[in-house]
């Protein structure tokens, strides 16, 4: 196979399976909150354990099945095979229904089951989808580029979130969400979909030659990333890691709750409409974004991304008509996907070689299991005493406010303090070069 058709295979399979595995996250990360707050009134505390919940599984399997690649040498079983079965574990969501509840636990009331069962089988769900996109497609990424063009691939992989959010919310707009019809039919499609891709990723994924670590014991493997000598020995990776932890409880903070704010508390039935061109024009700014990584590196290029989601976070902290929500949604959005482009292509290229697949661990504690456990507590913590609505049926549902966008605007401003670090040791190696 020539070199031009392998470049154009690795760039196909980064995009069918970073979309699709961005497109099976939207439905976990934002549609899942939206599920259990209108199938079964879930709270803004159960919602955050949701989340707190998933980010621990996301964690604990990511390190495991991150280790255990390294170990085999391969990514593209975990791919393929993680893929299929968390199709499957999507699927099978559309078996969480009232109706069904209630005539499996008669003596219990639906809707407390029903929270709960969610939240179980997310972690489920998670275990499969971290297996297969946290620990080892991601391994595949870092593995497959090198400091030529991992800005643009990670600009590529960082649009993907809201290129699925776009492609989730515009191909489900006609769905009433109220209606526990459309989230079966909304489960099973997203569920069969990604099912498709795992059986395409058989022939389209090309493995890479992954060198199988010379100790080969699984268990010191795992905790590789973990030992104070490695993190002596990558000193400006342990310190991006750190900021981008602080960079994601900030969005974490919001984001659980975003789509409940647009719905309920601004009332904008036609939110998808709204967001669609925002979201858009983000994904495309962010593909070009990674490029400028590439070429005038972490501090010139971080620093403007989160220049743009603070700008964001206020325009959206002090409006509420369409016009200024849209603006401060699309300044937002494209701070964060621009901050983790940046952020991801920096730890990439300070990943150890051959051991991608330990560090997805570490990647995953800064990217999902402190900021899912601290970003949504802080939410819930500020919309603690939010106002609420009376449902039909006499219970209540909290309404999400705008200070979540103060709150998210907060630990921002503390991202910047948590470059220090980072920028002081990269300036110490390049005097050491010089």
């Amino acid at each position: 196979m020539s070199h031009t058709t392998n470049k154009s295979r690795f760039w196909l399979a980064l995009v069918v399976f970073g979309l699709t595995g961005q497109v099976a996250w939207v439905v976990e990360n934002m549609y899942f909150n939206v599920f259990i707050y209108k199938m079964f009134n879930a709270s803004a505390s159960q919602i955050s354990a949701m989340v707190s919940a998933s980010a621990v599984a996301a964690t604990l399997t990511t390190v495991l099945i991150g280790a255990l690649s390294d170990k085999i040498g391969r990514r593209k079983v975990f791919i393929c095979v993680g893929y299929i079965l968390w199709g499957l574990s999507i699927a099978a969501f559309s078996l969480v229904r009232v109706d069904l509840l209630s005539g499996w636990f008669p003596a219990l009331s639906a809707t407390a089951v029903g929270v709960t069962v969610t939240i179980i089988l997310d972690c489920v769900m998670t275990f499969f989808g971290s297996s297969a996109n946290d620990a080892c497609f991601n391994a595949w990424l870092t593995d497959s580029t090198d400091h030529t063009n991992r800005g643009a691939a990670e600009g590529i992989n960082a649009m993907m979130p809201l290129v699925a959010i776009l492609a989730v919310f515009g191909g489900f707009m006609g769905f009433d969400l109220d209606k526990a019809s459309s989230w079966t039919a909304i489960f099973l499609i997203i569920g069969g979909a990604v099912v498709l891709i795992g059986l395409l990723g058989l022939f389209l994924i090309k493995d890479t030659a992954v060198k199988i670590p010379e100790n080969g014991r699984y268990f010191a493997n795992i905790v590789y990333g973990f030992r104070p000598s490695v993190m002596g020995q990558n000193k400006v990776l342990y310190a991006t890691l750190i900021a981008f932890a602080v960079f994601g409880i900030s969005i974490q903070i919001f984001m659980p709750y975003l789509i409940l704010y647009y719905q309920v508390s601004l009332q904008m039935t036609d939110y998808v409409l709204i967001m669609a061109p925002a979201i858009l024009l983000a994904s495309v700014a962010t593909a070009f974004y990674g490029r400028l990584y590439d070429r005038v590196g972490f501090a010139r290029s971080v620093v403007p991304a989160l220049g743009l989601l603070l700008v964001g976070y206020a325009v959206l902290y002090i409006t509420r008509t369409t016009v200024p929500v849209f603006i401060g949604s699309l300044l937002m959005m494209t701070g964060y996907l621009a901050g983790m482009a940046v952020f991801g292509a920096m730890i990439r290229d300070y990943t150890p070689e051959n051991k991608a697949g330990m560090f997805q661990g570490l990647r995953i504690v800064a990217q999902v299991l402190i900021p899912g456990i601290i970003g949504p507590a802080i939410g819930a913590a500020v919309l603690k005493n939010a106002d609420k609505i009376v449902n039909d049926d006499g219970t209540t549902s909290f309404i999400p406010n705008v200070n979540i966008f103060l709150a998210a605007a907060v630990v921002a401003i503390v991202v910047f303090a948590a470059l220090i670090p980072i920028l002081k040791l990269k300036k110490g190696e390049s005097a050491r070069e010089d």
